[in-house]
């Protein structure tokens, strides 16, 4: 499969399995997952037909680890990110003492006067490694990587979990514990 054919597929998948299940008569679980072969035919349904081979592709060769199938294989979920109500079972996961978040340099004023917040999302998606933030901040314009002091966060009290995709996740990030990386 063409990468453009997998980038349209996984971002088909992005929007029905993290925001919006029932624009395609789609049922998410408590836990955020969905029966593969009802997924694959709400798709259908609605003209994006896509079969188990290539959405096993899509789930293998997304860099962003974004989708996963469950240990059977018949159902699959999001990894993070999503706008609607599910709960990925996540266990509080002491984090490294520092993470960093991407954005656009036309946030800063608001990020450092009021800190990260999860806007849409369920939590604020924080990052391991400098590279990704930047990844993350050129899709909203000039980047701009904010260096979160996760360590004296966690000391404070706040929690943090991992997703399955190596996502760092919390409620929010208070100003105090923001700087601007590098």
């Amino acid at each position: 499969m063409k990468e453009e054919q997998r980038t349209r597929i996984s971002k088909r998948l992005s929007r029905h399995l993290r925001h919006d299940p029932a624009a395609i008569g789609l049922t998410l679980d408590p836990a955020g997952w969905a029966e593969v072969d009802t997924l694959l035919a709400c798709l259908a349904r609605h003209g994006a037909p896509v079969t188990r081979a290539e959405l096993a592709e899509v789930v293998t060769h997304n860099a962003k680890r974004r989708f996963a199938f469950d240990d059977t294989g018949t159902r699959i979920r999001a990894s993070q990110g999503h706008s609607v109500a599910v709960d990925l079972e996540l266990t509080a996961t002491t984090p490294p003492a520092v993470l960093y978040h991407g954005t656009a340099t036309r946030f800063a004023a608001a990020i450092f006067a009021e800190g990260l917040r999860p806007m849409r999302r369920h939590a604020v998606h924080l990052s391991a490694t400098v590279d990704t933030a930047v990844a993350v901040g050129t899709r909203h314009g000039k980047p701009l990587v904010l260096r979160v002091d996760a360590a004296a966060m966690a000391a404070a009290g706040h929690e943090f979990q991992v997703s399955a995709n190596g996502v760092w996740l919390t409620a929010s990030v208070p100003p105090e514990f923001l700087t601007t990386a590098g």
